[in-house]
């Protein structure tokens, strides 16, 4: 499979790290090695997921800002199925 460059999406408005990491899925154990773009927009969906979680655990009113997440985060995830395919699959799948 071919790997396409990759690039920061202009929808993003987080940090972009300098560094990567590995990362651990938390229920499965696997790792994957995640560049500094790759990092970035994961701990994006993660923390987006957190946050709606506890939003709609707490029965939050819907506002255009918890619209904006949602629609990010799957942003976020189609931007993971694009540009590394492998590290969806591992980590956010």
């Amino acid at each position: 499979m071919k790997k396409t460059k990759q690039k920061i999406p202009k929808w993003f408005e987080g940090v972009i790290y300098k560094k990567g990491t590995e990362v651990e899925n938390p229920f499965s154990g696997e790792t994957y090695e995640l560049n500094a773009i790759e990092l970035s927009i994961y701990d994006f969906i993660v923390g987006a997921n957190l946050y709606l979680e506890h939003a709609y655990d707490n029965n939050l009113e819907p506002t255009p800002k918890l619209k904006k997440i949602t629609q990010d985060l799957y942003k976020g995830l189609d931007w993971f199925k694009e540009y590394n395919a492998k590290a969806y699959m591992v980590l956010l799948d």
